[in-house]
């Protein structure tokens, strides 16, 4: 099993940013354009692109799917699309559109039922984000708070066909301060569904430290302000894919 090195580009008012947290008080800015910033990855040798719509996420209706589908339908890679994904309506514009997989978070805690339904429909289509503050699962861009669990509802949504799922602890996310790796591992080890990891990648040993679990269905690591702050390059960090 092969670990993937997924570079992040969140949008918010169209530009590219990052933010700590999850607290839109906390911002960023790293890119004026997503299309340029993608572009760049994708010319490093990025295979996948993992983009997040904050407005989407904010609003619970998709904000900016232009810079989406232009990154999708111009570059040679492949692209996952997650923020303000809440109706079968929302996953088939993507898909239809040259998408390669949509992010369902939100709408997975809200109405696991029609979650499930999605899941039968378009399979690894699409991935489920489980995005945690201390172990309960966080909806509506993060600002609200579930009484779920990141794993009980991880399981549920395994058994109902869930392929991928994306973990990131809130806590950690836009910190620099290294991943939540024992709280990915349980969950990868909880569900046995492949677990794409998500939040607080500082350096390469990070990367590292997640890559030993690889056969243990953590199949990845998104890569998002480590790689805006110049801790290490993206050539640097997809060497470890083949390594």
């Amino acid at each position: 099993m092969s670990f993937t090195i997924y570079p992040a580009i969140d949008m918010l008012g169209g530009k590219c940013v990052r933010l700590e947290q999850g607290d839109f008080e906390k911002e960023t800015v790293y890119g004026e354009n997503p299309f340029e910033v993608a572009k760049g990855f994708a010319e490093a040798g990025a295979s996948w692109i993992h983009m997040v719509d904050l407005d989407g996420a904010k609003q619970g209706a998709k904000q900016n799917a232009e810079h989406v589908l232009r990154v999708a339908q111009e570059l040679e890679c492949q692209v996952q699309i997650g923020g303000g994904i809440r109706t079968e309506e929302d996953v088939r514009f993507y898909l239809d559109q040259g998408v390669d997989r949509v992010i369902i978070g939100s709408l997975a805690v809200r109405d696991p039922e029609r979650t499930k339904s999605l899941l039968a429909k378009y399979g690894e289509k699409i991935a489920i984000g489980l995005d945690a503050r201390d172990g309960y699962v966080s909806t509506e861009g993060w600002l609200e708070s579930s009484t779920v669990t990141a794993v009980d509802l991880g399981k549920e949504l395994a058994d109902a066909g869930a392929s991928t799922f994306i973990y990131t602890d809130i806590a950690k996310d836009g910190m620099l301060e290294g991943p939540n790796v024992k709280e990915i591992v349980r969950l990868a080890e909880q569900t046995k569904v492949n677990v794409i990891a998500s939040g607080g990648i500082q350096g390469l040993e990070d990367l590292h430290e997640l890559k030993k679990y690889q056969t243990e269905h953590v199949i990845g690591s998104i890569v998002g302000k480590a790689l805006y702050a110049n801790r290490f390059t993206l050539k640097e960090a997809l060497e470890l894919e083949e390594s």
